[in-house]
């Protein structure tokens, strides 16, 4: 088998016959002609599979040493569809500081439909132990988690939920499959945003489920099919073209990540620093078993609340928006924009500081990045 850098660009699609086109043409056709009733190349209707979409999920199969994966129109549209593979009346344990769109969806959506949640700190295996409940059926973790960086030990997970016969899925968006595989740590289902780092350019909307058992994937396939949810043919093509650079690109974003927190670390303007590459953070040795690198997302708190508008005004080379995993630099006020709809009590159990400011490091020159961090800290 090809190395990971080879594999993100050519796994999935050869060179098609008609022309030979190195790049995949895009598939726009809603239907296929059949040679007879039933007789076809692999393609019937475009929400059943098209070939942009199906050359996507070849391609990150390979990645993530997955036997099959889903595409959908969105992130959420994923774990929406893996949710609903569930019984009625199920318990899923979810990690505490996960990203705001999936609390929102799993307390506002799925938790009237007869699902029950329980968000635990999943970076100790003993709390996931003592929320176990009859019922549990799933363990949905991120790791790191958006926005505080914490750290889970998907091998440890993995064998605690497999000896009581749950599941686990991994919210993979922040490592990608350069620097984490966690179906190689035992995970049965993997999530990917495929609008942040696979995508990689901030103008696509996409979401992947990779799975390790062929049972649980002929199911998703056919909630794929019969919800609909799927990702369409210019989509699927772009997140393919994104991955293409996903290895080169993800080490540009850690490189430049490091050099930010070198920066970072003993400002006097700058409380404290959550990225899973420091010294002291907690689990950091779960991590660099885990892991091979630790990504390009920073979060970090002000010391002194009063400066957060003034910080945010100086910015030049970030940009105040949602989202991450771009080229280009974003900042992000978690507690206001991303994690807006957990609730502020909620929020502050969880240490989500209305002065915790979330970075996503983008691949421009780093002294660029540091000096526009520098000019907005400065007193």
């Amino acid at each position: 088998m090809s190395r990971l850098a080879t594999r993100v660009i050519h796994e999935g699609y050869k060179p098609e016959p008609l022309a030979g086109c190195v790049s995949p043409p895009i598939y726009l056709s809603t239907t296929y002609a059949q040679e007879s009733v039933g007789e076809h190349k692999g393609f019937e209707y475009a929400r059943s599979n098209n070939p942009n979409r199906e050359i996507l999920e070849k391609n990150i199969s390979a990645l993530e040493n997955a036997v099959g994966s889903c595409a959908f129109s969105t992130g959420m549209a994923a774990i929406s569809t893996l949710v609903l593979s569930l019984e009625k009346g199920s318990h899923i344990i979810v990690s505490s500081n996960v990203y705001g769109g999936t609390y929102r969806v799993f307390t506002k959506v799925f938790q009237n439909h007869g699902l029950e949640f329980s968000f635990v700190s999943t970076k100790e295996l003993e709390t996931i132990q003592s929320s176990l409940r009859p019922n549990t059926r799933l363990i949905f973790v991120e790791t790191p988690t958006n926005p505080l960086m914490e750290i889970t030990d998907i091998q440890a997970i993995a064998h605690f939920a497999h000896e009581n016969g749950i599941q686990l899925c991994v919210d993979n968006t922040f490592m990608t499959p350069i620097f984490q595989r966690p179906l190689e740590l035992g995970a049965d289902f993997v999530i990917h945003s495929a609008t942040k780092y696979l995508g990689g350019h901030s103008d696509v909307l996409g979401g992947l489920i990779c799975l390790k058992n062929k049972e649980d994937y002929e199911t998703l396939k056919f909630l794929q099919k019969s919800v609909g949810n799927v990702l369409a043919p210019f989509d699927s093509w772009l997140i393919l073209r994104g991955i293409r650079t996903l290895d080169v690109r993800m080490q540009a974003h850690e490189r430049n990540a490091n050099k930010v927190v070198n920066f970072l670390d003993g400002h006097c303007g700058v409380e404290k620093i959550y990225y899973p590459g420091v010294e002291n953070h907690p689990n950091r040795e779960v991590g660099l078993r885990q892991s091979s690198g630790y990504g390009g997302m920073i979060s970090f708190e002000l010391k002194n609340p009063d400066r957060l508008d003034q910080f945010l005004k100086r910015l030049e080379i970030f940009t105040l928006a949602e989202s991450l995993g771009a080229v280009e630099s974003l900042v992000c006020i978690p507690a206001l924009m991303t994690h807006a709809s957990v609730p502020a009590e909620e929020r502050v159990k969880l240490g989500i500081k209305d002065t915790l400011i979330r970075l996503s490091i983008g691949i421009e020159d780093p002294k660029d990045l540091i000096e526009d961090l520098d000019k907005a800290l400065k007193e």
